[in-house]
């Protein structure tokens, strides 16, 4: 991916590593715009990093997606790398004996999977009309081996992984790179700040995470594993699946 004179479209780039990545693409002179649904802190973020944009975008809600999606599209005609990193994470308990929390399950399948696949059905068609692009879907290391205390998370990593596989056959032809970058566990507060069980992985420092992201991103592959994510993608057999999860989730 070329590292500079971008016009990049960051989901989820308030916080997080969604926020790491968008201040380090901004450094290289990228136009960098991120979106969610805060808009104070969104303007916030704007405001330490002058010359990066905004928008308000809810990719739960399809409308939010398609009238943000043109409003973008018309601003920043040149807009040629989207990074699809919203996402949330929730614990779901299904040996506890509660009723399942319906509502709370589908927030993470819809910001997770759907909100993904709304944002690459948006803006696919612009980037195909670019010289070249790029489009990220980010993923996890737990799309590959799960962690059980998130089984709906990790379900919906794992289905980002099969469609950005297809996605990939389905644009061969065009002018558009399809990349997944997969995370680590990253020190971030995504599901809250959780602290993993014993024998889990430590998370990854989030300026290490971005160091190594970016470094990664500057080369030509169509999966980028980063950090400890490098060994569950590693654990391709059904054997050592089985010897990691057990691990993980002592």
């Amino acid at each position: 991916m070329k590292m500079n004179s971008n016009t990049i479209l960051i989901t989820g780039g308030s916080s997080g590593i969604g926020k790491g990545l968008a201040e380090a693409f901004h450094k290289l002179g990228n136009q960098v715009i991120i979106s969610s649904r805060r808009e104070e802190i969104l303007r916030s973020v704007c405001t330490a990093n002058p010359g990066m944009r905004y928008f308000v975008m809810d990719i739960t809600d399809l409308s939010s997606v398609r009238n943000t999606a043109r409003k973008i599209v018309e601003e920043f005609p040149a807009l040629n790398c989207v990074f699809n990193n919203a996402g949330v994470q929730q614990r779901h308990d299904f040996a506890a004996g509660h009723s399942l929390d319906d509502a709370a399950m589908l927030k993470v399948i819809d910001a997770n999977l759907v909100g993904v696949i709304r944002v690459c059905a948006e803006f696919i068609p612009h980037l195909k009309n670019q010289q070249s692009a790029t489009l990220v879907n980010v993923s996890s290391g737990l799309a590959f081996v799960p962690l059980a205390m998130f089984p709906v998370y990790c379900a919906t990593k794992a289905a980002v992984h099969s469609f950005s596989i297809s996605l990939r056959h389905q644009l061969k032809e065009s002018k558009v790179k399809v990349i997944e970058l997969i995370p680590p566990y990253v020190a971030t507060h995504l599901g809250g700040g959780s602290t993993p069980p014993a024998g889990a992985p430590q998370p990854m420092p989030l300026d290490d995470f971005v160091a190594e992201t970016m470094s990664e991103l500057a080369g030509d592959a169509d999966e980028l594993a980063i950090g400890g994510a490098k060994n569950l993608l590693a654990a391709t057999g059904p054997e050592s699946v089985r010897k990691i999860f057990a691990g993980m989730n002592r």
